[in-house]
């Protein structure tokens, strides 16, 4: 993946500032984050002119999704892994405690996550792997009712496997595997069964089609809700 120098193009009496990344995939995208940042992630063979084609046609959707933000007024700053910062855990925030000593361990009580390591640079790698084991057990906990659900429709995953993902929340492959995004497990319950819906959706669907989005919001009547909620919450 090859990060490509900020861009701009000029909308009406606004300058919209983006940058552009370059991976393996097929389509092109244009997302905002909730602290305006525009990023344009592209196939490897896109040119820029077709790239900014793109942002002129989606200009209007971008300065409406920046205005969005704003009047919601999030964003989220990064994580330093210090005493008193806050973090994310099945929707709810709770404050780290950080101190210095061993075994290394992170353990959650109360509104607090408790974090001790030496050196204290450790304590990012051991909330990511705290995330990445209790993921794999909860992802499994509120999928399985779900699961349980679509069999009605003679589906099932073959898996379900967990692993970081920088531009999705979720993906099946032809096989049948449900991929699920590690940082899912910062989000909401709802969010969390909306995206392994989504994906069991594709098991019988592969494209959002009509057909796709009528099953969706069968399984799921207030499927865009939670949607909207994973995509404000999780950035």
């Amino acid at each position: 993946m090859v990060q490509v120098m900020e861009k701009e193009i000029v909308f009406g009496l606004t300058t919209i500032k983006y940058s552009v990344t370059y991976a393996e995939r097929k389509t092109l995208r244009i997302q905002v984050s909730p602290d305006g940042a525009t990023t344009v992630r592209a196939p490897l063979d896109a040119t820029i002119s077709l790239i900014e084609e793109k942002i002129k046609k989606r200009a209007g959707w971008i300065l409406k999704q920046q205005n969005y933000f704003i009047s919601l007024g999030i964003k989220t700053p990064k994580r330093r892994y210090i005493s008193g910062e806050s973090h994310l855990y099945l929707g709810k925030q709770y404050l780290l405690r950080l101190s210095e000593g061993k075994p290394n361990s992170v353990k959650y009580k109360g509104r607090y996550f408790e974090i001790i390591c030496s050196p204290k640079s450790k304590a990012e790698g051991l909330m990511k792997e705290w995330y990445r084991e209790h993921s794999k057990v909860k992802f499994a906990e509120i999928a399985e009712p779900i699961i349980q659900r679509f069999k009605k429709y003679d589906i099932q995953p073959t898996s379900l496997y967990i692993q970081e993902m920088a531009t999705r929340w979720g993906s099946c492959t032809n096989k049948g595997k449900i991929i699920l995004n590690t940082e899912l497990i910062k989000a909401p319950r709802p969010c969390i069964e909306y995206v392994i819906t989504h994906e069991l959706c594709h098991l019988l669907h592969r494209s959002h089609t009509k057909d796709f989005f009528d099953l969706l919001s069968t399984e799921m009547p207030d499927w865009k809700r939670w949607k909207i909620k994973l995509e404000v919450f999780m950035y």
